[in-house]
C-alpha cells in the first residue's frame, strides 16, 4: 500500500524456459536514502507457486532507491533447467549462468513499483509492471 510520503513494491518471477512461475526463489528487498547512502536491507522472502512475493515490507520514509536480489543459482539448480535445454550451452559449475540477479531502480514517494523478472538459465528481462 503505497502513502503520500512512501512508495511501495512488488515483484514476481516467471521462467521462459519452462512457460511458467518460478517457485521457491529466495530474495531480499533493500533500499536507500540517496546514492550516496549504504542499501539497508528491510526484508527476505521467497516466491510462492505462483512466482510472486506478497510479504515483502513497507519502504521507508525517504527511500529513493530500491534494491531486489534474487538467489537464482538455487533454483536453477533444484529445478535442472540448464541441462533441459538441449540446444543450450554446458552450464557453468554453479549450474545457472547468472547465480544471482540485482535489479535496481530508483522510487517516487506516493508511487507503487512492480517489477516482475522474467528468467531463463542464460538471460533475464525486466520491467516496471502495473
Amino acid at each position: 500500500m503505497s502513502t503520500e510520503t512512501t512508495a511501495s513494491v512488488s515483484t514476481h518471477i516467471l521462467d521462459t524456459s519452462a512457460g511458467r512461475p518460478a517457485a521457491s526463489v529466495a530474495l531480499s528487498l533493500s533500499a536507500r536514502g540517496g546514492a550516496r547512502e549504504r542499501w539497508v536491507v528491510l526484508g527476505r522472502s521467497e516466491t510462492d507457486a505462483d512466482g510472486r512475493c506478497a510479504d515483502l515490507p513497507a519502504l521507508p520514509a525517504g527511500t529513493t532507491h530500491v534494491r531486489l536480489d534474487f538467489e537464482t543459482e538455487a533454483y536453477f539448480h533444484d529445478q535442472g533447467q540448464a541441462e533441459a535445454q538441449q540446444d543450450a550451452p554446458a552450464p557453468r559449475d554453479s549450474g545457472a549462468f547468472f547465480p544471482e540477479v540485482a535489479i535496481t531502480f530508483a522510487v517516487t514517494p506516493g508511487e507503487h513499483y512492480h517489477v516482475p523478472l522474467l528468467l531463463n538459465p542464460f538471460g533475464y528481462s525486466v520491467y516496471r509492471g502495473s
